[in-house]
């Protein structure tokens, strides 16, 4: 992977990870820092799935591999929000 797959991964991923966050309804008690984390995890493994599906290029917008991705945000954003309230 070189420098821009990187960098466009982190920006995606911090999109990904805001929009899965706004999918969760009420209040989430994880930080920044850790919503951008769970974006760009979201984002590398719904590409990973959108590929394996046949989905991840078509023309125009990807829009069921956004959809898988911001998926994927949101049940991370509830797992790791329920894992640091159970502390």
């Amino acid at each position: 992977m070189e420098i821009d797959g990187i960098i466009s991964a982190i920006v995606i991923g911090i999109v990904i990870g805001v929009l899965g966050r706004l999918v969760v309804p009420g209040r989430q008690h994880i930080g920044v820092l850790w919503t951008i984390v769970v974006g760009i995890a979201a984002a590398l493994i719904g590409s990973a799935i959108a590929a394996a599906l046949g989905v991840a290029d078509t023309k125009g917008v990807d829009w069921v591999e956004w959809l898988i991705q911001i998926g994927l945000a949101a049940v991370g954003v509830v797992a790791l929000d329920r894992s640091k309230a159970g502390r």
